[in-house]
């Protein structure tokens, strides 16, 4: 043999032996990136070939699957009241892909999680059976929020104190999304992007806005923990008027004959006057504030439930004029509903924070267990003292103060108002908050609820928490003590 032929032979044999090498690696190391890619349509036409597997409330579905006329999707999410669920569900789309649960157990629910399946379907690829999703809301409580929000704009939390289940989450303005289910719903899917009411934001878990007075409640469990005060009936030293330190701003209170001078943290939370959670604030210091503020929660960058909840914000890098805003919650302090049920629900259960969870079990097609989540997996953020005193206290604020809305016949409940302010120079409509808690002694059932209203439509002198916000956290409460 020649040496060009010898050359040319060998040169073939490389060409093929990288032919062969580059094959090998397409089908054993790119095969997953390929079929996993977002462009690939054949994981669209696979995921809607059969129904898919449902979320459930209180053991019944509200989602399903719809035949289609034609194309190669052959089924389409449906939605069982919609707009009810939106907030819990969202939505799971052949357009526009899936959020919330329907996006965080797609695979479960298209039978594609390999957990579904069996060796031998691993292997080969098999779908198998859906799975479902089993939630921990309580149909009673979602609707008493629902249908209390009304067409306010705004959201509210429910949650299990003892166990950390929520038991109720809406957001409002909402939307059905079985009205963007399809592949021919553009002008719906563009209507709800142009809406400046942003349905698709889901406000109980994605939306944190200065919580106002209701992060008095995290002042004071400060005060008591870091032994500034020894109880809540305790005078404190808080001048009437406060300046703020290194200033000349004059701090007010809403109500300016209020009992404020020098006042207890009982007085201070049932008249919430601000010069005393200023000053205490500004005495404690933003490094303590913050230590506190963290044990409830915020700060925290993933808060799963098991979607999850943007990050509530105590600031840092302040002076002391600034950390005595965060005192009343202004200044750079921002929360979710989720984080102020939270407060609530710790203060609730003796200072203990149950972790919460909206999702009880995920299943297989058989109902067979696939993931569970606990109930009662708590982490100690105040002492039982500090947690009892400041019960009582928010007791006092719904019995004398400015929580009288949320009053519920036999029931005990303790809550905390707050009117935050919105805009420069608080020249938007404020942000009306209530947060608390209800227990009924006969029963042992109890509830912590967080409602905020961005925009009732309502005179801005009449926005209140108590005016706005505690009627519907009665409500909620109330359905979640009727068990």
């Amino acid at each position: 043999m020649n040496k060009t032929i010898r050359r040319a032979s060998v040169f073939c044999l490389l060409m093929v032996l990288a032919l062969l090498v580059r094959a090998t690696w397409v089908q054993a190391y790119e095969a997953r990136a390929l079929a996993d890619d977002e462009h690939n349509r054949r994981n669209t036409i696979a995921q809607y070939a059969q129904p898919l597997g449902d979320i459930i409330v209180a053991g019944s579905p509200v989602t399903g699957s719809k035949e289609t006329d034609g194309g190669d999707l052959r089924y389409k999410r449906t939605y069982t009241r919609g707009e009810l669920y939106a907030a819990v569900t969202g939505y799971s789309s052949q357009a526009y892909g899936a959020t919330q649960l329907e996006g965080i157990y797609s695979k479960v629910l298209d039978g594609t999680d390999d957990r579904l399946k069996d060796p031998a379907a691993v292997l080969t690829g098999e779908r198998a059976a859906p799975g479902q999703v089993l939630t921990t809301i309580d149909p009673d409580v979602q609707k008493a929020a629902f249908e209390a929000l009304g067409d306010d704009r705004g959201a509210a939390v429910a949650m299990d104190p003892e166990t950390g289940r929520i038991l109720g989450m809406v957001s409002s303005p909402s939307y059905d999304p079985s009205g963007i289910s399809g592949t021919a719903d553009g002008d719906a899917w563009q209507k709800l992007l142009d809406d400046e009411d942003k349905p698709l934001v889901n406000r109980a878990l994605r939306q944190p806005l200065p919580p106002g007075s209701t992060f008095k409640l995290v002042v004071a469990s400060a005060a008591l923990e870091d032994g500034l005060y020894g109880s809540v009936d305790e005078p404190t030293d808080s001048p009437d008027p406060y300046t703020l330190p290194g200033t000349t701003t004059v701090l007010s209170n809403e109500n300016p004959s209020a009992p404020c001078e020098n006042a207890t943290l009982r007085t201070a939370l049932q008249y919430s006057c601000n010069n005393v959670f200023a000053k205490v604030a500004a005495d404690l210091g933003q490094d303590r504030l913050k230590a506190m503020a963290d044990a409830f929660g915020f700060d925290t960058e993933k808060l799963d439930v098991p979607v999850r909840a943007s990050e509530s914000v105590y600031p840092t890098g302040m002076d002391k004029a600034q950390t005595a805003l965060t005192g009343i919650g202004q200044f750079e302090v921002t929360a979710t509903p989720l984080q102020m049920a939270m407060v609530s629900a710790a203060l609730a259960n003796g200072g203990e924070l149950a972790a919460p969870h909206m999702v009880s079990r995920v299943t297989d097609g058989d109902g067979s267990t696939l993931q569970e989540f606990e109930d009662g997996d708590t982490e100690r953020v105040v002492s039982k003292s500090t947690a009892e005193q400041l019960r009582s206290a928010m007791v006092t604020v719904v019995e004398e103060g400015t929580g009288t809305n949320a009053r519920i016949d036999g029931a005990e409940v303790g809550g905390k108002t707050g009117t935050a302010q919105n805009g420069v120079d608080n020249s938007n409509t404020p942000y009306a908050w209530f947060t608390s808690y209800a227990k009924d002694e006969s029963t042992g059932r109890q509830v912590a609820v967080a409602v905020v209203v961005e925009d009732s439509g309502a005179a801005r002198s009449e926005v209140s928490g108590n005016g706005l916000a505690a009627p519907i956290a009665r409500k909620m409460m109330k359905a979640a003590l009727a068990g």
